[in-house]
């Protein structure tokens, strides 16, 4: 099975969130030499957890220093964007990296109402036009001509190329899905967002109504998980404290940096906050390789996908480092992606 990467560059509390940026492409080196096959990165907007802003930027700069993985995004979120603008943004991230580049889109706004309009005035009305956006992305993206009277169908994306980016859809509910499926392009379910919920749904809505496509003759689907992986039981719920906490505060509609473990498990917590932890942590895929290897093996199965996009947070990249490391192991997908 192959192992891929999200991350979302979190912000850490008490120090820069520029470092939390440049750590991103440290990981994105790390994870290639464990032999992972792609590593995505997000897009949210006035996010006091998340500092990814600009997934395009970011993955300029890991595909200039990287030589394998592919790199995408996790994703555009298109309604706030022209779809000709995207299209040339990746078309020239081909060009860098070729035919390593994917285009994960996505309709959410990645932030709050107000940002989502001062990102774009006309916000509400380009969500409505979602698969139009994608339909004109797919063919500037491809270099396939757009439909038959188009208002744009003499407008072309460069830099042309022997190559260009595979484009995915990201979604938490059935209307990507079948999106997606119309349009014959991969599908990824954030189920790290629902804690699965839904995800089985829109994984057979987009089997079922999937439409052949020349680069896609046939459905491809993952989905992208939370797991923490170490070498102990406890250093797992020590570890995994940060999450559990930031998890807590969201729950109070607060956005803020990840605390330490030490921090997080230091302060007190009322019964209910308690029990609210506990039902995160068994819920989550989070402890030794052994474990969480047979966890995500029988959601593979489960769900019928072949790959499983992977995010963790941690407060040290050392910890986040060791996790992706620990989990490649147990894959073995060195050695598979050698065989490549």
């Amino acid at each position: 099975m192959r192992l891929s990467v999200l991350d979302q560059s979190v912000a850490i509390a008490g120090r820069p969130q520029s470092v939390s940026i440049r750590e991103s492409i440290e990981l994105a080196q790390f994870c290639e030499g464990l032999g992972y096959h792609r590593f995505w990165v997000a897009e949210h907007h006035n996010h006091d957890t998340i500092t990814g802003t600009a997934p395009e930027v970011l993955m300029a700069a890991i595909a200039a220093t990287t030589k394998r993985i592919r790199i995408g995004s996790a994703g555009v979120m298109l309604p706030h964007y022209s779809s000709l603008k995207v299209a040339e943004q990746f078309r020239v991230l081909d060009a860098i990296a070729p035919d390593r580049i994917d285009l994960g889109l996505g309709r959410a706004p990645g932030s709050d109402g107000r940002t989502a309009f001062a990102l774009n005035p006309n916000a509400g009305q380009a969500a409505a036009q979602f698969p139009e956006q994608v339909r004109d992305l797919l063919a500037w993206v491809s270099g396939e001509p757009l439909p038959a009277g188009h208002p744009y169908g003499m407008i072309r994306a460069f830099p042309s190329s022997d190559t260009s980016p595979d484009m995915w859809m990201l979604g938490t509910s059935d209307y990507g899905a079948q999106v997606a499926a119309h349009f014959g392009i991969p599908y990824c379910f954030a189920h790290f967002i629902t804690q699965g919920q839904g995800c089985a749904q829109a994984l057979a809505l987009y089997r079922q109504h999937y439409q052949p496509s020349e680069r896609h003759p046939e459905p491809i689907a993952t989905v992208c998980v939370w797991a923490l992986v170490t070498d102990t039981v406890e250093e797992a719920n020590h570890q995994y404290m940060p999450r559990a906490r930031s998890r807590l505060a969201r729950d109070r509609g607060v956005l803020q940096a990840i605390e330490s473990p030490e921090f997080a498990a230091a302060q007190p917590y009322t019964a209910a906050e308690q029990a609210r932890i506990d039902a995160l942590r068994e819920d989550a895929f989070v402890g030794t390789p052994d474990k969480v290897g047979e966890q995500l093996r029988n959601l593979a199965q489960q769900l019928g996908v072949d790959e499983l996009v992977v995010l963790t947070w941690t407060h040290d990249l050392a910890v986040r480092k060791h996790s992706y490391e620990l989990l490649a192991k147990e894959f073995s997908i060195a050695s598979n992606a050698e065989e490549e």
